[in-house]
């Protein structure tokens, strides 16, 4: 995997450096506490620099010294720091005490050139290198068609797989099948009931669906109707499974979401592997018996009462399947769990942690856990409840057939996902401007037909025609340092579960494409003659088209050349 450390974090680490030879040499007093990490700003008016940072503002009161005396030496520390002094053209102090960074032409050069050599690697890094992770998204009954309760991880879970994996992650996508429990018997019983034109039972499904799995299942298996009810019910149950198991993940494909594993919960229950499980948790001291039922004593972790797990007449409750579920993920040999729950499963945050630390783990470092909040869809300026098939709320698969696959999946992530959302059809169908979605994509189709007249001018642009001597306008700096912030982007969206930002990112970055193409000329105009300067933001556009499809690639949205 190629990596790339952006010229930002060179900048931070070289700050904390000269924070630590300031205090060794005495500058700072030693009970001064300096940071572990600087995060420069990127000024708004150019004319303070490409970065700033007030980190001597605040370290002056501690330090008892005016923080324009910390800024000097500051200053004089960075500029004879060999490993980044070639970086900075200047480094000026403003104001009461702040640092202003201004990079070094061969430096935003060294930008482009990168983005450039690695291509689409650009934006990787070996930050989680090493690191197990089980992504458990869109866990589902197989029992009905995937809704609108699970589009939102559908898109989101498989964005930030996708951004773990760019971080150096070891990364297995996994559904969590809920094939076990009383639904699946009313499932085939709904079933038998369509094939035998009888009533459903009044709690099974009623969905037009049922109809549709039910003749499938009559045309390749009429016997089963002729059936004993128990053993039919069983016959329908199975290949009704089967069949919408199947339909899942056709849907899930169809909006690019893939699995590594479906994970079936009624395997936790096979050959011995709950008694190993319980085993397990025995050892560690926390299981115990109560009025004849074997509890966890997730109290012992801050849970806010104790969990059973096996009832007392012997049936076992649902923390049995989360409890043997986590030590399958665990003895799989992944070492961070990541749940991606619904807005109806905020109680499971404190069960899971503490089940856990009852397995001996830490949940701070193996186990994290997202709640996803609701999405409303409008169609027409109403909210969109009824679904044709389901007959209760809208799918995924019509969600698709509304808008499309990019533009649900774009809508979907770019929203953090601990806030409820609504997706507006008609803005998602539009080809403007307030449609997210279109204006990145556009943004990228602008870049591809502006290189295709390069080409056809005959104007050479790629590496070797960077020339970021010429490259002085300020929308030209500008673009370069949005370009250089991409690796860093990355890196934050997957420590922090985060994929919305790469979408944030990819507006300011397209936002700020445009402003450069309408304030610096890439092609000449008439009979002017082509020249460095042109090659020189081709090649720029080229670099930008780059970051903007690896962006894409990383929520699963296509990178359309021409729209």
């Amino acid at each position: 995997m190629s990596t790339h450390v952006s010229i930002q974090e060179v900048l931070e680490a070289a700050i904390v450096r000269a924070l630590a030879t300031l205090s060794s040499n005495g500058v700072l007093p030693a009970h001064v506490e300096l940071p572990l990490t600087i995060t420069l700003e990127r000024p708004k008016n150019r004319d303070h620099g490409d970065y700033a940072t007030s980190i001597a503002l605040a370290l002056a009161k501690s330090a008892g010294i005016a923080p324009r005396d910390i800024a000097t030496a500051l200053q004089a520390a960075l500029l004879a720091d060999a490993a980044v002094s070639k970086d900075l053209a200047a480094v000026d102090i403003a104001g009461a005490g702040f640092l202003n960074l201004t990079l070094a032409k061969a430096s935003q050069g060294g930008v482009i050139a990168s983005i450039l050599t690695s291509g689409s690697e650009f934006g990787k890094s070996s930050t989680l290198a090493g690191v197990k992770v089980n992504l458990e998204f869109v866990s589902a009954n197989p029992t009905g068609p995937l809704h609108l309760g699970h589009t939102r991880w559908a898109a989101v879970g498989d964005a930030l797989g996708r951004v773990l994996s760019a971080a150096g992650a070891h990364v297995t996508r996994e559904f969590y099948v809920n094939d076990r429990g009383v639904q699946m018997d009313l499932f085939g019983e709904s079933i038998r009931s369509a094939a035998l034109g009888i009533a459903r039972p009044e709690a099974g499904y009623h969905g037009a669906y049922i109809e549709d799995i039910a003749s499938a299942i009559v045309t390749t298996n009429p016997e089963f109707k002729e059936l004993p009810e128990e053993q039919s019910i069983h016959a329908f149950r199975d290949a009704g499974y089967a069949i919408q198991l199947a339909d899942q993940q056709r849907v899930l494909d169809n909006m690019n979401t893939h699995f590594d594993i479906w994970f079936s919960e009624k395997s936790l229950y096979e050959d011995n592997f709950f008694n190993h499980c319980l085993e397990t948790l025995k050892k560690q001291g926390h299981v115990f018996e109560h009025e004849g039922a074997i509890w966890l004593r997730t109290t012992d972790f801050g849970d806010d009462k104790d969990r059973v797990m096996i009832k007392s007449d012997g049936s076992f409750a649902y923390f049995a399947s989360d409890s043997a579920y986590y030590i399958s993920k665990r003895e799989r040999g992944f070492d961070v769990l990541i749940y991606m729950l619904g807005a109806d499963h905020h109680g499971y945050v404190h069960r899971l942690k503490a089940l856990a630390s009852c397995a001996g783990d830490d949940p701070a470092k193996n186990i994290d856990i997202l709640i996803g909040q609701l999405v409303k869809i409008l169609e027409n300026g109403e909210e969109l409840k009824l679904s044709k098939r389901a007959g209760t709320i809208i799918t995924l698969e019509e969600l698709i057939e509304k808008v499309g696959v990019d533009a649900a999946r774009y809508t979907l992530i770019r929203y953090p996902v601990d806030t409820p959302m609504v997706m507006d059809v008609d803005v998602l169908r539009s080809r403007t401007n307030e449609n997210p979605v279109y204006y990145v994509q556009y943004a990228h189709a602008r870049i591809c037909g502006v290189l295709r007249n390069a080409t056809d001018l005959g104007i050479d642009f790629g590496v070797d025609h960077i020339h970021p001597e010429l490259l002085e306008h300020e929308r030209e700096r500008e673009l370069i340092g949005a370009l250089g912030e991409f690796p860093r982007i990355v890196a934050s969206a997957a420590e922090l579960r985060e994929p919305h930002r790469i979408a944030r990112y990819l507006e300011e970055l397209a936002g700020t494409y445009h402003r450069f193409y309408a304030d610096c000329r890439v092609l000449p105009l008439g009979d002017e003659p082509a020249s460095e300067l042109h090659s020189a933001r081709a090649t720029l556009c080229k670099s930008t088209a780059q970051v903007i499809a690896n962006s894409l690639e990383l929520l699963g949205v296509s990178a359309p050349e021409k729209m």
